[in-house]
This record gives C-alpha cells, structure tokens and sequence, in this order.
C-alpha cells in the first residue's frame, strides 16, 4: 500500500513538474520584445518596424520595440540579431541585403543563419527614364545599349550591388549585354538618382516606382517596366519586364526572423501572430498608403526563397565584379 503511494506521489510530482513547464512556455511572452532594424529612423524599412511593433504589441499583450542598430550597409543590424540571446525577445528585421553581406565582405551572415518567420514584402523596381528620351519600350532601350560604344551609356538608382542594381544587372545579362557595357553611377539613394536622371547626368535608373511616382505622374519622367512576375494594379500601365522578352524579375524585401536555437513553440508562436497582422485589412492599407508591396511568405518557404537567391545573387555579383573572393 505505501508502495503504491510513494508511486502516485512521484507521479503527481512529475506531471505537476510537466503542467507548471507548460505553463511556462504558455506564458511566453513575459516581458518587453525588441525588434533590430538594420537601418535609420525615419526610411521605410523603420516605419514598416514600427508598424509592426505596435500591432504585435496588441497581439502578444508585452511592450514591443524597435531598435535601430546602423552601419556597414546593414552588417551591423544583421550581426545583433544573429547574435541576440535565442530565447524570443529580440526579432530581426531582415532585409534584402543579408543576401549580399557576406559576398560583398561586410559580415559573414546569410540567411542561414537566423531561422525564418516571415516575409512581410516585396518591392520590383522600375526601369525609368526622362519623359523626352526616344525609348517608347525595352527593346528601344536595349537596341540602343547594344548600339552604343562601351562605357558610353550610364545607368543609376542607388548604391552598388544594392536592390535597385543587382536586378539591373540580371536585366542586361538576360538581354544580352555584358554588364561591364554600361557605367554605373552609384548614389546614396533613389532621390539622388532621379536627380540625375532628371538633369540628363545618366541615361536610366532603376528604383520602385512610388519612389519616382511624382516626376512620372507629373510628366518628366516614364517608366518602361516593372521588374515582377506581373503588372502593379497600383500602375497597371506599366508592363513588366517578363511581357517585353527579358525573363527577370525581383528587387528588394523585408521580413522578420529570430537567432539560432530559438524554442520551436517560440517560433511558432511569433509565426501565427504576425500572420495575423499580415491578414489584417489594417496592414493591407498601411502598405498601400506607404507605397509598400505586400508578399507574405511564412517559415520554411521564407526560408527557402532566401537561400535561392543568395545563391542566384552570388553569381550576378560575380559577373558584374562584385564579389569578394
């Protein structure tokens, strides 16, 4: 008789010990979340950060907050929240350029690793040029690079191996044309590029079109394509590139992951709650108001999508003498 107590007592102990670690796990999260923004206040990737840290916040009922952490083209954002305790509390906002971090030389990061929660969106540039220019369509475009002597046509957009000029150099490689044709003129940004379209320094630029929707619509400047596997129904009229004969398409993105060894209830936790804010008509209209692209890929197909074009972006870098070896 007492054995058999002694037996029911160590188990009511053990499934006690299992309940309360339950209820641990259930009551994640306990205190305040961080999400790292790689890049400044105030840029489109912050505001997109913000907008998720005051949703998740009502999800998940803890304060959460952005962090932007600056420097080395994205490295030193990437690098905290590969490096962040893996338990949760902070979340790294990826971008596009943790495909790039590690061939440029910056970090030694891929998207390996983090493990991958979502991806939030997607943004293809446009190819554009001066309102008065000659080019009705890519094919007046691309005739007249492959007419032209090397190094004589000038290209810009932003910085080099950047969102806007890694799909640049796809474009000219599909059509054809050795990268090493054209000369390109890097800026800090799409503003400055619009610039120098604008006063005839460069011949065409690559950036997202809400970016040039201004100088387009108010008639200084056209579009000839979208870089996306189809048409923007937020400028319909523009045709992508993949309709005019160059089978291209990408551009920059965003998303969120956490580091290594994070618990897998964690992960799955985050996934469902930001795939709720991402369903959410809130969202949608945030996204539209800011001119930002909505493309939701959650976990592993994130995570896979990442990897392919690491690997499709190492060898453009290579062609294009980007690569450090």
């Amino acid at each position: 008789m007492k054995k058999g107590l002694l037996v029911l007592l160590v188990m009511s102990l053990a499934m006690g010990t299992l309940f309360a670690g339950g209820a641990k796990e259930a009551k994640y999260p306990t205190k305040p979340i961080s999400i790292v923004c790689p890049w400044a206040a105030g840029g489109g990737t912050d505001r997109i950060a913000r907008y998720f840290a005051d949703a998740l916040a009502k999800e998940v009922g803890q304060p959460v907050n952005v962090v932007n952490k600056t420097g080395g083209s994205g490295a030193v954002g990437h690098l905290e929240g590969a490096n962040a305790a893996p338990d949760g509390y902070t979340i790294m906002n990826l971008t596009f350029e943790i495909n790039t971090l590690k061939n440029l030389g910056y970090a030694d990061l891929t998207p390996e690793n983090y493990i991958p929660l979502l991806q939030f969106n997607e943004d293809a540039p446009a190819v554009i040029v001066s309102a008065n220019s000659p080019y009705k369509n890519m094919k007046d475009l691309i005739d007249d690079i492959k007419a032209k002597p090397d190094g004589t046509f000038k290209f810009s957009g932003s910085t080099i191996a950047s969102a806007w000029d890694l799909p640049r150099i796809r474009m000219l490689i599909d059509a054809g044309i050795n990268p090493a044709k054209v000369k390109y003129i890097p800026t800090q940004g799409a503003a400055p590029a619009i610039t120098e379209l604008m006063g005839g320094h460069v011949d065409v630029i690559t950036c997202s079109y809400p970016e040039a929707a201004g100088q387009i619509e108010g008639g200084a400047l056209k579009a000839l394509a979208i870089m996306a596997d189809s048409r923007n129904p937020s400028f319909p009229n523009v045709p992508t590139l993949k309709e005019q004969g160059i089978n291209v398409s990408g551009g920059t993105w965003r998303g969120f992951a956490v580091p290594l060894k994070t618990p897998e209830p964690v992960v799955q936790y985050l996934i469902q709650a930001f795939k709720k804010i991402t369903e959410s008509q809130e969202y949608k209209d945030f996204m539209s108001k800011g001119g930002f692209g909505v493309r939701v890929r959650l976990g592993k197909e994130f995570g896979d999508f990442m990897m392919t074009e690491y690997r499709a972006l190492k060898d453009v870098m290579d062609a294009a003498g980007y690569l450090k070896k």
